[in-house]
């Protein structure tokens, strides 16, 4: 018996440092030091009560954020001017694309042109500095 009351100071040595929580912690402070004298198991029984008053879950935040992490992985690598260099355009365009003379030309007069659809993050950024520094104006959607 002593040893299991000696684990349970130490586990509430734990969570008994302090936390600065600003302004939004002050207000809450003596809600915060209830919610700290519960056990794992109430704790969890709480939330269960507050989910079902609220109408809310605890985890949808959770996805939410992680949906927002996500990062983008296929792009279109659009000319939408360009410029005054165009024959150095129609080379970069010749060259990326393999297209023949005419059909470079044709795609550089026509602006705004999707020069690559659903192009991987690297290939579209090499496209796009090659059309750039040929004079280009380029976007990544």
């Amino acid at each position: 018996m002593a040893e299991e009351t000696k684990e349970e100071t130490k586990a509430t040595e734990v969570h008994e440092e302090e936390v600065d929580l600003g302004e939004a912690g002050k207000k809450y402070q003596s809600l915060i030091e209830n919610i700290e004298k519960l056990s794992v198991v109430e704790l969890a029984e709480l939330i269960k009560v507050l989910e079902k008053k609220f109408g809310v879950s605890a985890a949808a935040p959770v996805a939410a954020a992680v949906g927002a992490v996500e990062e983008k992985d296929a792009f279109n690598v659009v000319i939408k001017s360009s410029g005054d260099q165009k024959i150095n355009v129609i080379k970069a365009l010749r060259e990326i694309t393999g297209l023949g003379l005419k059909e470079a030309k044709d795609m550089s007069e026509k602006v705004p042109a999707t020069v690559k659809e659903g192009a991987k993050k690297e290939e579209a950024e090499t496209m796009k500095a090659k059309l750039e520094a040929a004079g280009a104006t380029v976007e990544l959607q």
